[in-house]
């Protein structure tokens, strides 16, 4: 079983860059289901990156208002880090796929041993899962076969214990395993 995180803002499509999301979703993904396991909600961050229209419709633009000036003070310290976080709560996740991602974050996620995954903005979680779901069952996706051979912790059990066990009562979904299933 993999957990897998999303970028979303409406829990059905990955629609937000990695740095700047307000909400993600993490799946536990075994060949053939998937269950929501936790959401995370984060405070708004502005971007001022060359990828901040990224995850925007095409065409589509922002012009950055008040909002985006700095305010009285703020650049005499270092701004605030929302990355760290989003790593915090991404902890344990093989993956994490989002309408765009930073080189920084990437690497802060690599370095972490999440792999970041750039989809398209609005693509459909759930199709997203029946390819780790095939991956699982069938492999072909090389990070997924990276996160399967990861040694578990020893102490994983006593984590999930400490954790509060999940009492099935979040979305489930069920999975491909074959492409037979397709039909």
């Amino acid at each position: 079983m993999l957990k897998i995180a999303f970028a979303t803002t409406d829990k059905t499509h990955v629609d937000l860059h990695f740095g700047a999301g307000e909400r993600f979703v993490i799946y536990d993904v075994a060949p053939g289901e998937a269950e929501l396991v936790a959401e995370g909600e984060f405070v708004p961050a502005v971007m001022k990156g060359e990828n901040r229209f990224k995850s925007l419709a095409k065409g589509e633009m922002i012009v950055p208002g008040e909002e985006a000036q700095a305010k009285p003070g703020e650049l005499d310290k270092p701004p605030e880090d929302k990355v760290v976080a989003k790593l915090e709560f991404l902890q344990g996740c093989a993956a994490v796929y989002a309408a765009s991602i930073g080189t920084s974050s990437i690497k802060r996620l690599m370095a972490a041993g999440i792999q970041p995954i750039i989809v398209d903005n609005g693509h459909d979680i759930v199709d997203l899962l029946n390819e780790v779901s095939l991956a699982l069952a069938q492999g072909g996706l090389a990070w997924v076969e990276k996160a399967k051979a990861k040694p578990k912790a020893a102490n994983r059990f006593d984590t999930m214990m400490a954790e509060g066990w999940h009492d099935g009562e979040g979305t489930r979904h069920s999975l491909i395993t074959s492409i037979d299933d397709l039909d």
